[in-house]
């Protein structure tokens, strides 16, 4: 019994809240009409019995007049009821009270013909009984359960039908307001629920919809307050440090002008990551999309970004049909070097880049990515693990921003093997 009110559980569970709440409702409407059912029947069957016992004890009191004037029973003169003395069939616990002289009533309702007896001494030793049949009673009773049993049905089918088509507003404001929060949860930070419900009523889903539609404008004043801030320090970090960069050239050569060269070089190279960043965010990027043979583009990017990786690929060799994307040149070779780039610094070598059909694979034997990254995807200024090495993290997000502008898809994973693994899967021209 256990397993089974589990398993109806489970399955309870797992209906949509419309279907819930119908369920629920009619599940409440068959215990309260079964409740009233049982009353009105019981009510009615002790009413039967009552006017059963009334109308044999008033049998048995003309029977015992008759005969007490005639010596005899006159069956024509009692109407239906079955009179006799010493009936053999009379029940010996409604016998021996009258034999005890006490007049009594009996029902029995087993077998087929159920029906009420009476019985009184009469001559010292015998017994006079009276037995009327309730064929007719129960089969009003029979019908009467019919009935209940009909309405209860149509009640309870009218209580799941109003639940599910009140439920139905609820159920749609509701998948309503978390297709909007998947839709912000994406990106689409002007996404809104919009009012709901009767204006001027005590609606819980509307005032969610609400504190929905208000957490998405805050959170989307905060985040584009955050995008004008860095795209605005990173475009006022460029001019003095173009002075920087033309004063650390005029320095005269040595060890210290070396360092200072590559740190102005470095926080170069940031600020125009973080100016990158900045238009991914505000999808100020527009792509010039044309058609390309996937496996020379691939080789020639892997030999520009000058990280010692091996191409491989039955496309770099020869192949009768190249495979062609349709994909922008420079966006392309921004995502490929970042990730080569991310490879070279943080994995282990060898590093190996492999074209298979339309993706690009880049591979190395390092540490492999943290489970984090993995789970939630790369996050800006958030280093890696100690042993995959310490970093910015914009250049996954640039490449994954990039990716997202010319239509490709980035995957990364920790293969089995070892190392990581970062896929790139362009769109076929």
């Amino acid at each position: 019994m256990r397993p089974v009110l589990i398993r109806y559980r489970h399955l309870l569970w797992s209906l949509g809240l419309r279907w819930k709440i119908a369920v629920l409702l009619a599940a409440g409407c068959s215990l309260v009409a079964l409740a009233i059912g049982v009353l009105i029947h019981e009510a009615r069957g002790r009413q039967v019995a009552d006017a059963a016992r009334a109308s044999a004890t008033a049998q048995l009191i003309r029977v015992r007049q008759v005969y007490e004037l005639t010596g005899r029973l006159d069956p024509g003169r009692v109407g239906e009821a079955d009179a006799r003395i010493d009936c053999p069939e009379l029940a010996e616990p409604l016998r021996a009270a009258a034999l005890a002289g006490l007049r009594t009533t009996y029902l029995d309702l087993s077998g087929p013909h159920p029906a009420v007896w009476a019985a009184r001494p009469i001559g010292g030793a015998h017994v006079l009984s009276v037995r009327q049949p309730l064929d007719e009673e129960q089969a009003e009773l029979a019908d009467l359960d019919r009935q209940l049993i009909a309405y209860g049905a149509v009640v309870v089918a009218l209580a799941a039908i109003g639940g599910a088509l009140l439920a139905s507003r609820l159920s749609k404001d509701l998948r309503t307001a978390a297709e909007t929060a998947r839709r912000i949860s994406a990106g689409e930070l002007d996404a809104r629920i919009g009012p709901s419900g009767v204006p001027g009523t005590r609606d819980e889903v509307a005032a969610l919809s609400s504190a929905v539609d208000t957490m998405a404008a805050s959170l989307q004043r905060r985040l584009e307050a955050e995008q004008r801030f860095t795209a605005d320090v990173a475009h006022e970090l460029r001019t003095p440090l173009t002075g920087l960069h033309t004063a650390a050239e005029l320095l005269p050569a040595g060890r210290p002008t070396e360092l200072v060269r590559d740190r102005v070089a470095a926080l170069r190279t940031l600020t125009e990551d973080l100016l990158e960043v900045a238009r991914l965010d505000a999808n100020r990027e527009e792509a010039q999309l044309e058609a390309h043979r996937l496996g020379p583009l691939v080789e020639s990017v892997t030999r520009r970004s000058g990280v010692a990786a091996e191409v491989v690929g039955a496309e770099v060799v020869g192949a009768e049909v190249p495979v062609r994307v349709r994909t922008d040149v420079r966006r392309l070779e921004r995502i490929l070097t970042n990730l080569l780039l991310n490879a070279r610094r943080h994995g282990g070598d060898p590093v190996t880049v492999t074209v298979s059909g339309t993706t690009v694979t880049v591979t190395d034997r390092g540490p492999g990515f943290p489970e984090e990254l993995l789970a939630e995807g790369p996050q800006r200024f958030l280093t890696g693990t100690p042993e995959r090495g310490q970093g910015t993290g914009l250049g996954l997000t640039i490449a994954l921003g990039q990716a997202q502008v010319i239509g490709a898809r980035v995957t990364l994973s920790n293969p089995a093997s070892g190392g990581a693994r970062a896929a790139v899967t362009l769109p076929p021209a």
